[in-house]
């Protein structure tokens, strides 16, 4: 970890950790540097030096929250939301069907709502335009590149990789705005963070969305109580404008720009409402694998002959990587040693029954790819399969081989380097599969 090797040397040198700790300072690593004090200062409890300053940090972090406010950029925020709002309403239009299989807006959505996103952040905190700009093009490429590439394949493998498309262009869109805000060869803790705000902002985002639907559904109502229809126009303004107003606001609700995403406020509001749900949700979670496997051999032959079985199998293992990284505690010394055990015990259950799952899905996705060969479904499902298997084992391996005291800070690195998988193999269905079929 950045600065663990420098505070360690420091160690007996008040000066030069105050030294260590302003230039962190002044280059915006200030979090950093905390959460490598936090490492050394769990590892030589008994230093004097690191406990002063463990307990420095710990009362500075505490006025901040009780003093700060994070900068909600709303000036900034709710033209570009209305913007989106109005290029989605224009791409709502029934006409406006590519190949006459997919709405434009079903297919470009993502890359317009992050697009415009890119542009808040990078206007609020002043800084990586050129990270931006870069993120900004190569979703552009990625786009164009999908309507140009589609017509040249079947009819048949044009509606998968459409479907495909619909799925794999947002989580490339999110990919691209951790690139554009941390960029390559970022520290894991501050990656993980990001992994945290994105499920607040994504929560956040459902939320707004339930409240747009039922006030478009009561003012569709209040009007249809007077026997006037809104005319189609003004419907798609109600339903796809609404939507459109909801990526940026969402998350200039939750996130501050002006702050890197370790720095961000995890400690109130919906990010611990959002926590505390997550680890209710993992016994539950729990009990229902341990059942769900006691199961399994008595309808051993479902996933085999149905695909939708399948499906939902994957989808599970995308939830169980949600959970698991929502429970997962960014500063464990915040919780009682006792829940702390528990917490990890539940964590390594779950991961080792969902490897199970999904073993017992790959080897039923493989069989069906002997029998009938390979397809763009098939080696989409396969490769997620490999990699969310690849990434429980690697979580059930730190756990069991890391001291107790680390292994939050594990499973935190772990899921870093999940993401890397998740862009390549993303890019992969994005650019790879169309020329392969």
């Amino acid at each position: 970890m950045k600065y663990q090797a420098e505070i360690t040397a420091a160690s007996a040198s008040p000066e030069d950790l105050e030294d260590l700790y302003q230039a962190a300072h002044k280059s915006g690593e200030e979090e950093l540097f905390k959460a490598a004090l936090e490492g050394c200062f769990n590892n030589a409890p008994d230093n004097l030096l690191f406990a002063a300053w463990h307990y420095r940090l710990k009362t500075q972090d505490q006025m901040t929250i009780g003093g700060e406010k994070s900068s909600h950029n709303w000036k900034l925020a709710i033209p570009l939301s209305i913007l989106t709002g109005l290029v989605f309403w224009v791409l709502s239009d029934e006409n406006l069907i590519y190949l006459d299989q997919v709405p434009y807006l079903l297919l470009l959505w993502a890359p317009i709502a992050t697009i415009f996103t890119l542009i808040f952040l990078t206007l609020s905190r002043r800084k990586n335009y050129l990270y931006a700009l870069f993120t900004g093009i190569a979703l552009l490429a990625a786009s164009i590149y999908v309507l140009l590439i589609t017509p040249s394949l079947s009819p048949e493998n044009q509606s998968h990789y459409l479907l495909l498309m619909a799925i794999h262009l947002p989580l490339l869109c999110w990919i691209a705005l951790g690139i554009s805000i941390l960029w390559f060869g970022s520290e894991y803790k501050n990656r993980f963070s990001f992994l945290i705000k994105s499920i607040e902002v994504m929560i956040t985002a459902g939320v707004y969305l339930i409240v747009g639907v039922a006030f478009g559904a009561i003012t569709v109502g209040m009007f249809q109580a007077l026997n006037i229809t809104l005319p189609e126009v003004l419907m798609r303004l109600i339903a796809a404008g609404g939507a459109g107003l909801i990526p940026v606001i969402a998350v200039a609700s939750v996130y501050d720009p002006t702050r890197e995403p370790i720095s961000q406020d995890f400690s109130q509001g919906l990010s611990k409402f959002i926590t505390t749900m997550m680890r209710l949700l993992l016994p539950l979670t729990l009990v229902v694998l341990a059942i769900y496997v006691c199961v399994m051999p008595f309808y051993f032959l479902a996933p085999f002959e149905n695909r939708d079985v399948l499906i939902v199998y994957n989808l599970m293992l995308f939830a169980i990587m949600g959970l698991l990284i929502g429970v997962t505690p960014l500063k464990v010394q915040d919780i009682p040693t006792r829940i702390q055990d528990l917490l990890r015990k539940g964590i390594l259950a779950v991961a080792i029954l969902a490897v199970f799952v999904s073993l017992y899905a790959l080897s039923a996705t493989a069989y069906r790819t002997f029998l009938g060969g390979i397809t763009i479904n098939r080696l989409t499902i396969i490769g997620w399969n490999i990699i969310n298997t690849a990434i429980l084992v690697l979580i059930i391996f730190r756990l069991l081989r890391n001291p107790r005291e680390r292994w939050s800070d594990s499973l935190q690195s772990t899921f870093s380097l999940g993401t890397n998988g998740y862009l390549v193999w993303t890019l992969f269905i994005i650019l790879a599969i169309p020329i392969l079929f």
